[in-house]
């Protein structure tokens, strides 16, 4: 399956990234403003403060566009780049290599060597060791006063490059070393839950399901009598003789699957048991939840739209039934499905005439166990847990996922986008 392959992807959980920079934005403002107006030191103390305000607009990038709730291997690249730079330029206005905060420069490549593919933690580690090289020969003095008492021996001076470098390199190495083994030992532990859960399923689903066949033959046959003897009484009713075929036809559909699962436990769902276009796979998951709900249910889509086929996927079924099952839920009457597709992207939105999201939890929408403060909403809504799983198949399959309250129908509106060189090729 695609998410088994693509949860192998190294990636890591953006909402601590943001906690870590906003902690590292306070101490960069509090350390400029204090040596600036508490210790009267003098330095480029406009263009330290511009930078830093450079490093707050990125992280409010991350926070309000970046809708994912983990960072790809190469979006995380791009800012941990950005926040090498932004530390490079504060050590460069404020004295290079001697000031002491220099130290500081290597927390991202360290931060990313636990996380990050090798490739990412070869590029920054690379990028730190030619900022290191560039400081120690060119950089603004440090501030004064100090500049004019500072003075020492050039083996002391080209020796802070140089622990600095080694240091680098060995906390990388170890951090890989370490990340690296704690993931294979991770992967072996679930591989190994994955085997023992299966076969006491094996075990035990068997005997469960002839169990069930032999204790639901009984009802189900009883049923089946009876929705033939309606048949014969309201015949003349068409409205009612189609409902009771429909129970009827239901009732077969029911001794069939436990027949199936007697002989086969392991048997599949065959829900979407091939391949077809996504505008037929949306077809087939709204079709089955009418089977069950009283709402209405509008797709919209162009006639012109892709209609190429995409490989079955488990995930993205779920994924969009989960999302489509949530509007269902707790929308008031209707559930509103568009689908937009051209030579380039496909895209799905999803809303509802519900109450939408509580604006409390609204930005960390894809997160699990979310509780909101609004009593009364609270009484209404889950902890998220659906959302979350569902955005993670879809994200894992390639899809770029936006939950916001819609302005027009006043409930949840959910943007599904793919590319469609990465759609077609799942």
């Amino acid at each position: 399956m695609r998410f088994f392959e693509t949860s192998k992807y190294h990636s890591f959980k953006k909402s601590t990234y943001i906690a870590l920079r906003w902690i590292g934005i306070l101490g960069q403002l509090i350390s400029v403003n204090f040596v600036y107006f508490i210790l009267n030191f003098r330095f480029d103390f406009i263009t330290s403060n511009i930078v830093i305000f450079l490093g707050i607009l990125s992280n409010l990038y991350l926070i309000f566009i970046y809708n994912k709730t983990q960072l790809s291997d190469r979006s995380a690249f791009i800012f941990l780049v950005i926040d090498i730079l932004q530390l490079g330029i504060l050590v460069f206005l404020t004295g290079g290599i001697v000031n002491p905060f220099i130290i500081f420069i290597l927390i991202p490549s360290v931060f990313s060597s636990s996380n990050l593919s090798f490739r990412t933690n070869i590029l920054l580690v690379g990028l730190t060791t030619m900022l290191l090289i560039f400081l120690t020969f060119y950089s603004r003095d440090l501030p004064f006063p100090l500049s004019d008492h500072f003075h020492v021996s050039p083996y002391y001076y080209y020796s802070i490059p140089i622990a600095l470098i080694i240091a680098l390199f060995f906390l990388n190495y170890f951090a890989m070393t370490f990340g690296e083994q704690s993931r294979l030992r991770k992967e072996a532990l679930a591989k190994m839950e994955e085997v023992m859960a299966k076969e006491h399923e094996l075990l035990s689903l068997g005997g469960q399901a002839a169990a069930a066949a032999h204790s639901l033959g009984t009802p189900l046959s009883t049923i089946k009598l009876i929705t033939k003897d309606l048949i014969k009484q309201f015949k003349d009713n068409k409205d009612v003789k189609k409902d009771i075929q429909l129970l009827s036809s239901q009732t077969d559909r029911c001794n069939e699957i436990l027949k199936r699962l007697s002989l086969n436990p392991i048997e599949e769902d065959n829900f979407i048991d091939k391949d077809i276009s996504i505008r037929d796979y949306l077809s087939e998951i709204i079709l089955s939840f009418k089977e069950t709900s009283k709402k209405n249910f509008i797709f919209n889509y162009d006639k012109d739209s892709n209609s190429k086929k995409i490989t079955k996927s488990i995930e993205i079924i779920y994924g969009l039934r989960n999302f489509i099952g949530n509007s269902n839920k707790f929308s008031k009457n209707n559930i509103y499905i568009t689908l937009k597709s051209d030579s380039e992207f496909t895209e799905i939105t999803i809303e509802d005439d519900g109450p939408g999201y509580p604006s409390d939890v609204l930005s960390k929408i894809g997160e699990p166990y979310l509780k909101t403060s609004d009593l009364y909403q609270k009484s209404k809504t889950g902890l998220g847990l659906g959302i979350f799983i569902g955005k993670t198949l879809l994200e894992k399959n390639f899809a770029l996922i936006n939950c916001d309250n819609s302005k027009t129908r006043g409930g949840v509106e959910i943007l599904i986008k793919w590319k469609n060189i990465e759609l077609f090729n799942i």
